[in-house]
């Protein structure tokens, strides 16, 4: 909880500077009551060694990604093959797996399509792709950040 409003008082003054600092204590104190009520504490351990990477492995993959689309899309044969693919999600349901679904909701050429409990459904727009190892690795990078276990890459 410490952390959190520690947190917003630092988005305040980045945001408006160190004047109103009173109005940015209230502002923080406020911000971090709602923030605590709307999304609990839990298993989660950001930890900050780890978001580096996870950052940096998440621009590179887009710019690849990015123009790994742009040649499909421009290439006129159009090399794709589309279809689904389901991973077998280590997250439990919950935060980690909405952040985990979100980050590769991101990255082109595949989408969340589905979650039946156990498994989030991909669309792809190339199912012969190593898809499945792929958000195997950005599941071991994510789990590192979040501190949520130790999984292999």
């Amino acid at each position: 909880m410490v952390v959190r409003g520690v947190g917003f008082l630092a988005f305040w003054v980045i945001l408006i500077g160190p004047r109103d600092l009173a109005a940015g204590l209230l502002a923080a104190a406020a911000a971090t009551w709602a923030s605590v009520h709307l999304l609990p504490p839990g298993a989660l351990r950001p930890r900050p060694a780890a978001i580096p990477a996870l950052v940096v492995r998440f621009m590179w993959l887009s710019v690849v990604a990015g123009w790994d689309v742009a040649r499909r899309a421009l290439d006129p044969r159009l090399p794709v093959n589309p279809g689904f693919v389901a991973y077998q999600v280590s997250f439990p349901p919950g935060a980690a797996r909405n952040v985990f679904t979100a980050l590769t909701s991101l990255l082109p050429g595949s989408v969340p399509a589905g979650d039946d409990g156990d498994t989030i459904l991909y669309h792809c727009l190339d199912v012969a792709q190593p898809v499945l190892e792929q958000l195997a690795a950005e599941e071991a990078v994510l789990s590192r950040a979040l501190g949520v276990g130790d999984r292999d890459v």
